[in-house]
């Protein structure tokens, strides 16, 4: 079978009909009869009964439509990629970000990149930890920045910073607050979780449990800003990223590292095929600056 049979093939199994096949290719009714028949005519066997004016798949169509699908899938990345990758081209650079970053220290990463370099166009987005991977591997970014490494991807990582989880509050809702707060003074506090939201929660339960602090949780919440607006509307504590708490520090409220710290990396992936140019790795030498001052929190 060549491409085109398979095409439609795969489109009048899923319309079920030669009119919706038709509809949905963009062409018309009879070249994708004479495509389907010549189809069955390579293979030897019928891939649909006529039946009352409906295309009723035959036993054969079935066992052949999940090797047909994949190979739409296929064709469907293929061209998604070869559209990324065209608008990716020349001076523009492409940066997808989590969005405790994306609103603090990458912006201002580019903002200092673009002093030196007008030439140079950013297109900014924010993405979820599960999507990183697909984003990377369907050229809809030329770099991730994370704090999460995907397994099992074509990907390799650069490591450009480093942040720690840290207690947010409002003014006035601890007593006297250490430099680091102690895990188990968390205690008692009414305690907005976070514990959902992605590798970081899980690294902060985990020291909860080594230490065997149970914390009395009032909200839940799988984004750190999320958390840090329910913390400024007075519904508790809770504990997010560092860069999640530079921004909302500078709105008002107050935050403090933990005892013991709870540590991560942050780090910019990119393809294995791909590597960064000239312009990413000098960008990425502004975000190393920018994490290294947001770090000073």
């Amino acid at each position: 079978m060549r491409l085109r049979h398979i095409e439609v093939f795969h489109a009048v199994y899923s319309a079920g009909s030669v009119s919706a096949a038709a509809r949905a290719l963009h062409v018309s009714q009879p070249s994708v009869t004479k495509v389907l028949q010549h189809a069955e005519q390579v293979l030897g066997f019928p891939l649909f009964e006529r039946i009352k004016g409906k295309m009723v798949p035959t036993a054969d169509a079935h066992a052949l439509f999940d090797d047909a699908a994949a190979i739409q899938e296929g064709v469907h990345l293929m061209q998604q990629r070869a559209h990324n990758l065209r608008r990716g081209r020349d001076t523009t650079l492409r940066l997808s970000t989590l969005p405790s970053l994306g609103l603090g220290a990458v912006p201002r990463a580019v903002a200092r990149f673009l002093e030196r370099h007008r030439e140079v166009r950013f297109e900014l987005h924010t993405i979820h930890t599960a999507d990183i991977a697909r984003n990377l591997l369907e050229a809809e970014s030329d770099i991730v920045i994370s704090y999460h490494r995907p397994r099992g991807a074509a990907l390799q990582s650069l490591r450009v910073g480093r942040g720690e989880m840290v207690l947010l509050y409002r003014a006035g809702a601890l007593r006297d607050p250490p430099a680091r707060v102690p895990l188990d003074r968390l205690s008692g506090l009414p305690f907005v979780s976070t514990v959902d939201s992605g590798p970081q929660g899980q690294m902060l339960l985990a020291a909860l449990e080594q230490h065997d602090v149970q914390l009395d949780e009032v909200a839940a919440a799988r984004t750190f800003f999320v958390a840090a607006a329910l913390v400024e509307a007075g519904v508790g504590v809770t504990v997010v990223d560092s860069y999640t708490a530079r921004t909302a520090v500078a709105q008002g409220l107050e935050s403090r590292p933990l005892d013991p710290p709870v540590a991560f990396d942050v780090y910019a992936l990119y393809p294995e095929n791909r590597p960064p140019g000239a312009l990413a790795a000098t960008f990425l030498d502004h975000l190393v600056a920018s994490l290294a001052t947001d770090l000073g929190l």
